[in-house]
């Protein structure tokens, strides 16, 4: 990762470019794409398909193109059964949404055998901030565990987050209140938009905290949409961030197969 300094000073430039286009044409500006071993996707997306035999739905992943996914529960088997799964279907489990308030030892002890590199909190509500901060000395804890066993734990927010509760919002509590050694940033693209911020701006905030990207669209009813269909702008963002993962989302997938295919070829194709 570059420094704070190296990478807030080409992202200004690069924002001073994206605000005066007509200094430089298209041609001019370089052309990145999302590698595809950055690539992941969130399971949860593919839930209503899984059933009692997640092997072919896997399976129909890697075909795709797929690598990586990122877990949500591993369907009733243990995590030594389930890393075989993956391993049949030529897929990695890098990352997986893991609650912290349980054995700590043990979700350690399955990460490690499922050969993930994150472990990220996936939800948290509370109604006040002495609730919010509490949480947060947990999590800080949490963090400093995990990372002594050569995992990094991530929190992943929702729009909640950033709605002001007694004048403050829980986001801020959470950056303020953990380490940046101890905890990293999984920024849901969807619901950072739908509360109201501005993803390029939490990104630079807390560089470089932000490793992993929930790459979801939004259609302009505010409804779930497959990559490219809907209103975010993911070519911007993008060329104004660095993560270590793109990990493509819908929580209501029409045919969840069709937008993982949708999303893997959108972000294989996506030039910015």
């Amino acid at each position: 990762m570059p420094s704070r300094r190296t990478f807030l000073g080409s992202a200004l430039a690069t924002g001073a470019a994206v605000a005066l286009p007509a200094a430089a044409s298209a041609s001019d500006r370089p052309r990145r794409r999302v590698p595809k071993e950055s690539i992941s996707i969130q399971l949860y997306t593919l839930r209503g398909i899984m059933g009692d035999d997640p092997e072919p739905v896997l399976s129909a992943l890697a075909d795709i193109g797929y690598r990586k996914v990122e877990l949500a529960g591993t369907y009733g088997r243990g995590a030594a059964e389930f890393a075989g799964v993956l391993r049949r279907c030529g897929l990695r489990a890098t990352s997986s949404h893991v609650g912290i308030d349980g054995d700590l030892d043990q979700v350690i002890a399955d990460a490690r055998t499922l050969g993930h590199k994150y472990v990220v909190v996936p939800w948290v509500n509370h109604s006040t901030l002495a609730e919010w901060r509490a949480f947060t000395a947990r999590l800080e804890a949490a963090g400093d565990k995990l990372r002594r066993a050569g995992l990094s734990l991530g929190y992943h927010n929702h729009a909640h987050e950033f709605a002001p509760i007694e004048g403050t919002r829980p986001f801020d509590v959470i950056t303020a209140g953990t380490s940046r050694r101890n905890v990293h940033l999984e920024v849901d693209l969807y619901w950072a938009v739908a509360g109201g911020v501005d993803p390029v701006a939490v990104y630079r905030a807390h560089f470089p905290r932000v490793r992993q990207f929930h790459v979801k669209d939004r259609a302009a009813d505010g409804s779930f949409a497959d990559l490219g269909t809907g209103t975010i702008d993911f070519a911007a963002i993008f060329r104004a961030t660095n993560v270590t993962e793109y990990i493509v989302e819908n929580d209501q997938p029409r045919d969840a197969l069709v937008t993982a295919q949708v999303g893997y070829d959108y972000l294989v194709d996506l030039r910015y």
